[in-house]
Protein backbone atom coordinates (compact mmCIF):
# COMPACT_ATOMS: atom_id res chain seq x y z
CA UNK A 1 0.00 0.00 0.00
CA UNK A 2 1.58 3.44 -1.05
CA UNK A 3 2.45 5.81 1.95
CA UNK A 4 -0.21 8.88 1.14
CA UNK A 5 1.06 11.13 4.08
CA UNK A 6 1.82 14.74 2.61
CA UNK A 7 5.42 14.91 1.62
CA UNK A 8 7.74 18.35 2.05
CA UNK A 9 9.58 18.15 -1.17
CA UNK A 10 12.84 20.60 -1.17
CA UNK A 11 12.94 22.60 -4.10
CA UNK A 12 16.32 23.99 -5.04
CA UNK A 13 16.44 27.70 -5.59
CA UNK A 14 16.23 28.63 -9.60
CA UNK A 15 18.77 31.01 -11.14
CA UNK A 16 17.71 33.83 -12.68
CA UNK A 17 14.94 33.68 -15.31
CA UNK A 18 14.97 34.36 -18.87
CA UNK A 19 13.60 37.92 -18.45
CA UNK A 20 16.16 39.03 -15.73
CA UNK A 21 18.75 37.34 -17.72
CA UNK A 22 17.89 39.27 -20.81
CA UNK A 23 17.48 42.70 -18.49
CA UNK A 24 21.09 42.31 -17.45
CA UNK A 25 22.02 41.71 -20.80
CA UNK A 26 19.92 44.56 -22.14
CA UNK A 27 21.49 46.60 -19.44
CA UNK A 28 25.02 45.98 -20.31
CA UNK A 29 24.70 47.13 -24.06
CA UNK A 30 26.69 46.27 -26.99
CA UNK A 31 30.40 45.41 -25.91
CA UNK A 32 31.53 44.91 -29.60
CA UNK A 33 31.10 48.70 -30.38
CA UNK A 34 28.84 49.84 -32.80
CA UNK A 35 26.78 47.26 -34.60
CA UNK A 36 26.50 47.17 -38.51
CA UNK A 37 23.26 48.77 -39.73
CA UNK A 38 23.51 46.97 -43.23
CA UNK A 39 24.40 43.72 -41.65
CA UNK A 40 21.07 42.84 -40.43
CA UNK A 41 19.69 43.63 -44.36
CA UNK A 42 18.92 41.14 -46.66
CA UNK A 43 20.73 40.77 -49.58
CA UNK A 44 18.59 41.40 -52.89
CA UNK A 45 18.72 40.42 -56.72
Amino acid sequence: MPDKSPHTHQQKKAGKTIKQKRADKKAKGPIEGAPDPVAHLKKRS
